[in-house]
């Protein structure tokens, strides 16, 4: 993969560590005829912040007002101001309108507002916007649902439409509103706006960008209403009002030209991601073969910013979830400004091999494809989500994204119990109870979430090298699933560490607990044990643990082991690859626990690294204690 674009100047990856020096660019624009008396109450925003430069394309590359190549690399802030059913483990309450849908068969329309008001409210906070800075990460993709830029009485309509399931009169209201310019027009009525503005002052506080994205557009831009919540499958492309218009297509126009003349002159704004994620946009669905539909829609929506005199950079995304390409490049859209324009990708299960590539130079989520793309057409290119895989495939994707300075955005920032996430949010029941809506509300808070701290190293420290996981000392105990952060084949080996295949669903972690490695992981019960155990196991596969031996000689050793199979399973204990330790664990026709002692042989003083080696699989291992040297 030679083809990374030449570099001449120092490339910067902004952090919240990073002190800079910028010049603020000044503009002087003609006056321009506003749309509307909105439009002027947009305008007037008077809120900016001069400690980041604002950001433009200099070809291939995003440069600050220096000229000084910018590497964006983030944090996704997911199921906030859009609930997404997966990541709220709301089962088969699949997108955000089912779970309002479901709440409202309990409570009236007032009170399920009210709810949203505290999880928007607690969901993200400035707590959580530090956090990402103090990680090192320089940006904040925010995704949003279009509905939180209806008042709360335009939202009403909406709310009638779920519960009737009556569209055709949303839509003629929508239409009213539209035509007599009262959408999007209110700021002070706007709860997105209010949430945008939090978002910025909180970024900018930290120096960090903000990327705007319409996650959930009017209409819905595809099949899936869980990114899109929408009523029905590609209405976005498909509905007409009553006079014939593409009404939500409209819409979505209006919505960011009154969010680019809010916005035109914020610094802390690095792009606008026009419209999340367009999919199934196709023949089979009686729309186009050529992305026609996205290249009409995305030329509008760029001469809507730029009717603004905007020149804020703006985020293309491709068809097939923002991929694919045909028909949108550049030199095919219609747009009157090509300038300032970045192509997204979005890297899910999928190879991290910089030489595979995919025969439509088109489809840029290979990272092959991604560099040609953008040297062929002279494009920034990024990638504004990947994610939900293992840490041994994050590290290697952004060990090679950042070998190309392409910047990317990690999905996302917090889950119920979410694994891949940098936090977890502690399981709560049921949000149609009270009871499992407070303890969402309660549980979500930052202060009350856990850090996957390996997460955290897979993406920011994605070198050969391994870290402790936790302090161990011996004499001590050693819990089997506390072996280092690192890849697979540095701290830890496993036969099968991350999806590469969006067709096969087999997890790396087949237990599904406490890390997101390869290691299979699973809850145990066991005396002494942290709750879980290391299962699953393959011949060959090894564990490594750095440890602190503070008395040199023989230590006594006691293994907490079970061994469900009809074999015995081997481990080996090794120090420098010699093996200095040997236990069989006899089957026992079921998960029974016991503890089998292991003599070592002499272990030196000083730090070192043990590695826990699986001769002979079929031994669920819970943890190791070592007693006093002889």
């Amino acid at each position: 993969m030679a083809h990374c674009f030449p570099m001449q100047r120092k490339t910067i990856a902004v952090s919240a560590r990073t002190s800079l020096h910028f010049l603020i660019r000044k503009y002087i624009r003609h006056p321009i005829l506003l749309l509307s008396i909105g439009l002027v109450a947009l305008v007037t925003h008077g809120v900016r912040a001069q400690s980041l430069p604002m950001l433009h394309a200099d070809g291939p590359a995003i440069v600050d007002a220096k000229n000084q190549p910018v590497v964006l690399r983030g944090l996704n802030v997911g199921g906030w101001l859009l609930q997404e059913s997966y990541i709220l483990k709301t089962d088969s309450l699949n997108c955000q309108w089912r779970i309002k849908q479901g709440l409202l068969r309990s409570m009236p329309d007032a009170a399920m507002e009210e709810f949203y008001q505290q999880y928007r409210a607690g969901f993200v906070t400035k707590e959580d916007i530090d956090f990402i800075a103090n990680q090192g990460f320089n940006c904040v993709r925010l995704p949003f649902h279009y509905d939180l830029f209806l008042t709360r009485e335009q939202r009403q309509a909406r709310t009638k439409a779920l519960t009737s399931g009556n569209t055709d009169a949303y839509v003629a209201a929508l239409s009213k509103w539209y035509d007599a310019n009262q959408l999007f027009v209110q700021p002070d009525k706007l709860d997105g706006v209010k949430l945008i503005d939090d978002v910025l002052k909180w970024c900018a506080a930290n120096k960090l960008y903000v990327i705007l994205d319409l996650h959930a557009a009017p209409g819905g831009q595809g099949t899936d209403r869980n990114i899109n919540d929408n009523f029905k499958s590609l209405d976005l492309w498909k509905r007409t009002d009553a006079k014939g218009r593409h009404l939500y297509q409209d819409m979505t126009v209006r919505l960011w030209q009154q969010l680019a003349a809010r916005y035109k002159n914020d610094p802390r704004v690095a792009m606008y991601d026009l419209i999340n994620e367009p999919h199934n946009v196709n023949a089979a669905n009686g729309l186009s073969t050529d992305n026609a539909e996205l290249n009409a829609l995305y030329s509008r929506l760029i001469d809507a910013v730029r009717s603004q005199n905007d020149q804020h950079l703006i985020l293309l995304e491709g068809n097939g979830y923002g991929n694919e390409y045909t028909n949108l490049t550049p030199d095919r859209l219609k747009s009157k400004s090509t300038r300032n324009l970045v192509y997204n990708a979005h890297r899910y299960w999928c190879t991290n091999d910089p030489q595979a590539s995919d025969p439509n130079p088109n489809q840029i989520n290979l990272i092959h494809n991604l560099v040609a793309f953008r040297d062929q057409h002279k494009v920034p290119v990024w990638v504004g989500e990947t994610g939900e895989n293992s840490n041994d495939w994050f590290a290697t994707a952004v060990q090679e994204l950042n070998n190309q300075n392409i910047g990317w955005c990690h999905w996302t920032l917090k889950r119920v119990e979410g694994a891949t996430s940098l936090l977890s949010v502690k399981e709560y029941g049921s949000i149609l109870t009270p009871e499992g809506r407070a303890a969402l509300l309660r549980n979500s808070r930052f202060r009350e979430c856990s850090q996957n701290k390996d997460v955290v190293a897979a993406l920011l420290q994605p070198g050969s090298k391994s870290l402790a996981f936790k302090k161990i000392t011996l004499p001590g105990t050693i819990q089997a699933v506390d072996y280092d952060l690192g890849r697979n084949g540095v701290a830890y080996s496993d036969t099968y560490a991350g999806r590469v295949d969006f067709t096969k669903h087999t997890p790396w972690n087949e237990g599904g607990g406490y890390r997101n490695d390869g290691v299979d992981i699973q809850k145990v019960t066991d005396t002494g044990s942290n709750s879980y155990a290391v299962g699953h196991t393959e011949a060959g596969e090894w564990l490594h643990y750095t440890v602190s031996i503070s008395k040199p000689g023989a230590y006594k050793v006691q293994v907490r082991v079970a061994n469900a199979t009809a074999a015995p399973a081997k481990l080996l204990l090794k120090l420098n690859q010699q093996v200095v330790g040997t236990l069989v664990v006899a089957p026992t026709g079921a998960a029974t626990w016991q503890t089998l002692p292991m003599t070592t042989a002499a272990l030196p003083a000083g730090t070192h690294t043990l590695q826990l080696y699986i001769e002979q699989p079929g031994a669920l291992i819970s943890w190791l204690k070592f007693g006093e040297p002889k």
